[in-house]
């Protein structure tokens, strides 16, 4: 998929993205229990259930640095950039501390319910803003560079599609260790 986010290419059309995406990721949950959730594959990758927990902490923090961006941020023109590459799992990259999830039990029903929250609070900041808001105003990315918030809003949703390939790869070898 190439990169969308520009001119005549409206916010509205980035969540519709991030939407589908996101019912992509919850339909790659059915039929895992709370354990199949929280099994460990390896003492250095993360569950099924930190991946989830990863998600929403990403998506939070993106509300909260929009939101300050919003009030606070500089204006100015941005190049668009890439941020479809953030979905290419050949590179990987470590996530920085706050985005680390913790070790606790987690539900399916939990967890759902905080990927929820997260997308509320990310459609009502959204809302608030405005298109030419998200566009005019920027934001630095540890990667890209600065992003405008809207890029950001579309960077939401390839990292979400980077993790459900890595929640595949966690539900493969959850099969081949019954095996």
């Amino acid at each position: 998929m190439k990169n969308r986010v520009g001119k005549g290419w409206a916010v509205v059309n980035v969540m519709e993205e991030n939407a589908k995406i996101r019912a992509e990721v919850l339909q790659s949950l059915e039929g895992l229990s709370d354990d199949e959730l929280n099994k460990k594959i390896t003492d250095e990758n993360w569950t099924i259930g930190q991946v989830l927990e990863h998600l929403y902490l990403l998506e939070e923090a993106v509300v909260k640095s929009v939101s300050h961006a919003l009030k606070n941020g500089s204006d100015g023109p941005v190049e668009t950039k890439p941020v479809y590459l953030a979905a290419d799992r050949s590179k990987k990259r470590k996530a920085p501390a706050y985005l680390v999830p913790d070790n606790e039990y987690k539900t399916l029903e939990e967890m759902k319910e905080k990927l929820s929250r997260s997308r509320e609070k990310l459609l009502s900041v959204i809302a608030e803003a405005g298109e030419e808001a998200l566009e005019k105003k920027s934001l630095p990315h540890p990667v890209f560079g600065p992003l405008n918030l809207k890029q950001w809003v579309e960077f939401v949703g390839q990292h979400e599609k980077r993790h459900l390939a890595q929640i595949e790869e966690i539900k493969e070898q959850l099969r081949s260790s019954k095996n």
